[in-house]
Formats: structure tokens, C-alpha cells, sequence
């Protein structure tokens, strides 16, 4: 059974609001979802909130719709880089220790998205994220949306993204078909559409799972003796056996 994430909903300090925006989630289907605490690079003096405890904030969570499971309530950060001198997108993708890199639709991109980055981004399991909240109810940060979306499919060809809601309110949300649908308008198909609010959530959790977790792979290969190596391939002799008559 396909389980559904929207892994931006944005955190506000209004506790009831976000119970409710959660609650609707989980009526919705969506299995996981992560309340995002925002901090931009231009205010210095604000500090990073500590995130809000799952049992502070239901003593027993929603169940999700047409499952028996309660909802995965997640956390992240998001930093946001809106000056030049704060970011460099070939570092962005190629260096940071990150999961996701947030393609916003609440203005024009300053930059133009270029393959070699991107395929860099993708290579160390990174992926690109576009909201969709902008987009319903004003018409001009729809159309920065749909563009920004549509620049970046045409480099990514739909690899490595996901369509997460970036909401403050539960009027907001919307359903995980809905959303595949939405996704085609970027130029995703319809199994990457899918993807990008399934399959493709779940790999950016067990990335950022992964890297707090694994220092380290190793393999091991059976090291082959020196007599062996020397003896395989070559034909053995024969005994010959003499029988006195």
C-alpha cells in the first residue's frame, strides 16, 4: 500500500491551528508528515525554536484515513538563503550536508538551475523539493510556481522530487492525488508525480536517517591464498596405479 508524506508543514505558534492542520493530514491519507521551523540567514538575532514534543502536541495522534496507524509527526529546518552572499548553488549541491534543497515559488528564481549541480545534487542522494500553497489562491506566485517547477524538471527530468504542501493553515492541504496531479503541470509523469509525494518523501527521510546514523560502509571480500591462485587452472596430474600380475 502506497503511504503519502507531506514533509513541509510550515510551524506556527499557534497550537490548536497546527493540531488542526495535522488532524486533516491524516484525514487526507497523508501517513507522514514534518513540521518545518524556518530561520532566514537576514535575521540574526533569531534563534532556532526548540521543536514542539509529538506528546506536547497530541497525547494520541490522528489516525490516518483508510489505515489502523497513527500519523508520523516528523521535525526540520529549513534555512533560507535569499541574498547572493549567503549562498552558492554549486555549494549547495555539491558539498552541504543536506536532504533537501527548496525550490520556492514565491518569486522568481535569482539564479538559473544548470545540469552539473543539479546531477551533482542527485548523485549524493539529494532532493529537490517544490511547495504548492503559493499557488492556490494568488495567481502571480502561481505562475512563478508552475515556471520555477518547469526550469528545474527540464534539467532533473523528474529525478529525486518531491511536492510538499509549505502550509500554514489546514485550508491549505491537499489531498496526495491532488498533488499528483498538481505535479504534472511542472512536467513530472504521472508515476514521478506519484512518487514525489511517496516513495520519494520516504527516501529523503531515510537519507537524513542515514546520515545522523551510518559513519561508515565496509565490504568485505574473501581474500584468496596465494597457493590457490597458483594452483587454480592448473590441470592436475593423474595417479597411476600398477597392478602386479
Amino acid at each position: 500500500m502506497v503511504c503519502f508524506a507531506d514533509l513541509n508543514i510550515i510551524n506556527i505558534n499557534d497550537k490548536k491551528r497546527l493540531q488542526t492542520i495535522i488532524e486533516t493530514a491524516a484525514h487526507l491519507g497523508y501517513s507522514t508528515v514534518a513540521i518545518n521551523h524556518v530561520l532566514d540567514f537576514q535575521q540574526k538575532e533569531q534563534g532556532i525554536a526548540n521543536p514542539i514534543s509529538v506528546a506536547e502536541l497530541f497525547p494520541s495522534p490522528p489516525i490516518v484515513q483508510g489505515k489502523s496507524k497513527p500519523i508520523k509527526i516528523m521535525t526540520r529546518l529549513t534555512l533560507i538563503a535569499s541574498d547572493v552572499s549567503h549562498y552558492n548553488q554549486l555549494v549547495a549541491c555539491m558539498t552541504l550536508d543536506i536532504d533537501l534543497i527548496c525550490i520556492q515559488g514565491n518569486s522568481k528564481l535569482p539564479f538559473r538551475i544548470t545540469r552539473p549541480p543539479v546531477n551533482g545534487a542527485i548523485a549524493r542522494g539529494i532532493y529537490f523539493e517544490l511547495t504548492y500553497f503559493p499557488a492556490i489562491n494568488d495567481f502571480t506566485l502561481r505562475r512563478y510556481t508552475i515556471s520555477n517547477g518547469i526550469c528545474l524538471m527540464n534539467v532533473c527530468k523528474g529525478k529525486n522530487v518531491i511536492v510538499s504542501s509549505a502550509t500554514e493553515e489546514f485550508l491549505g492541504l491537499r489531498g496526495p492525488y491532488d498533488i499528483s496531479n498538481f505535479g504534472i503541470l511542472f512536467g513530472l509523469s504521472e508515476e514521478d508525480a506519484k512518487a514525489a509525494v511517496s516513495t520519494n518523501c520516504r527516501a529523503v527521510v531515510l537519507h537524513g536517517a542515514t546520515r545522523k546514523t551510518a559513519l561508515g560502509v565496509i565490504h568485505t571480500t574473501r581474500k584468496v591464498a596465494a597457493s590457490e591462485g597458483k594452483d587454480e587452472g592448473r590441470p592436475r596430474k593423474k595417479t597411476k596405479t600398477e597392478h602386479n600380475g
